[in-house]
């Protein structure tokens, strides 16, 4: 099983890259599916054909899907949804749209992500193409997982019992009643299947992420951000595609400069993301869409690799015994000391980069040791453990 998630900022051509490789896949003897997580789709306008929010058929051992954010959430939060509704309607305050109110943001996009395990999960296909959100909304969908089991794991037990006492007080108050174990059964069960989704994402024999870019300034920049998050939760990048980047022809006559700009922001590129490999597609003489051009797309990217391969694999997180204890080994490229933020709690720390942040639970070989010491050189955090002091 392969799945390769492609993201970058919006604009970049992510929808033909992601569609473009699913037919190549197909034509490699793959089962594939291509879905479009992104609410706002553009996947059928790339292929020219129509989609549901089931799978269709669309070529030969290719299958295509635009998920209805709306119907996954509604077949996940329903009983959340129930209570939530008949809340608003016992406050007077089902006017306002308890729909948009009972769904925290970003999880109908979340949802939509599920889909991708179901597909994994059920035999039917070798490959799982998808076209992601833009990737500041992409890298907020995949911390989200981590976040929801602290709360389930440190917060929800707590939560749980206090309605099991105030439950028989609530009674007596007209019309309303607190949340049944089934409502808080059915997050958690959510909460459950986010994590195990999460495993599949972050294991790099199954999961590949691969960055979507145009040779400008702005991409570029963020671009690096993603990647240095993306490293930052644990997940596998191994490509960046260089997408609609003009031919020599363009080097003279009304292109020439702009010609010059992309050569310069080319040569950025293969600086900033070496050792990753960098596929370079030309901008195509027409519209990119349909079969015919989303080939041509394909072999201009791939050219002889085989597009479903591991690209490129890297230590992203490893944990190493020296003289002294252990050392946790995280790759945080483009990351300065000023933006690094580290906090050790029992057996899990809190590492922050910027405005992202990751609760780690530390692997079994480190429960008990305190962090010593942590130093960052080379775009990698080092984070030095002490002798387990439960021994």
């Amino acid at each position: 099983m392969r799945i390769i998630i492609y993201t970058g900022k919006g604009g970049v051509g992510k929808t033909s890259i992601a569609a473009a490789t699913a037919y190549q896949m197909a034509a490699e003897g793959k089962r594939t599916i291509v879905i479009s997580t992104d609410a706002a789709h553009s996947l059928s306008d790339s292929l020219g054909i129509p989609l549901q929010h089931e799978p269709i058929l669309i070529h030969e051992r290719l299958w295509a899907q635009e998920i209805d954010s709306l119907k996954e959430t509604q077949r996940y939060w329903g009983s959340v949804r129930n209570w939530f509704s008949n809340f608003m309607q016992w406050a007077n305050l089902d006017d306002i749209g308890s729909e948009e109110l009972m769904v925290f943001p970003g999880f109908e996009e979340l949802f939509s992500l599920l889909r991708i395990k179901e597909h994994a999960e059920s035999g039917l296909y070798d490959a799982i193409i998808v076209d992601c959100a833009p990737t500041g909304e992409t890298l907020r969908l995949l911390s989200y997982p981590q976040l929801l089991r602290w709360w389930v794991r440190n917060i929800f037990p707590y939560e749980r019992k206090i309605l099991k006492l105030a439950r028989p007080i609530m009674k007596v108050t007209k019309g309303l009643e607190l949340p049944s174990d089934d409502v808080m059964d059915s997050f958690s069960q959510v909460v459950d299947q986010l994590e195990k989704l999460q495993q599949v994402i972050a294991d790099p024999e199954i999961t590949s992420i691969r960055l979507v870019v145009n040779p400008e300034k702005m991409v570029i920049s963020e671009a690096r951000r993603a990647f240095t998050n993306l490293n930052l939760y644990g997940f596998h990048t191994d490509a960046v595609i260089v997408n609609k980047v003009l031919s020599e022809e363009a080097s003279e006559g009304y292109f020439a400069q702009w010609k010059q700009i992309q050569n310069k922001y080319e040569e950025e590129i293969v600086q900033c993301f070496s050792p990753l490999p960098i596929l370079k597609v030309p901008l195509m003489p027409l519209e990119v869409v349909g079969k015919e051009m989303l080939e041509r797309v394909a072999a201009a990217a791939f050219h002889e690799r085989e597009c479903g391969a591991i690209l490129h694999r890297g230590i992203i997180e490893e944990v190493k015994k020296t003289d002294t204890g252990y050392e946790l080994r995280i790759s945080l490229p483009f990351t300065e000391k000023k933006q690094l933020q580290l906090n050790q709690k029992g057996d899990e720390l809190t590492l922050q980069v910027g405005s992202y942040r990751r609760i780690v639970a530390l692997p079994r070989v480190l429960l008990g040791r305190q962090v010593e010491a942590a130093r960052l050189a080379d775009s990698i955090l080092t984070i030095h453990f002490g002798p387990n002091e439960e021994l």
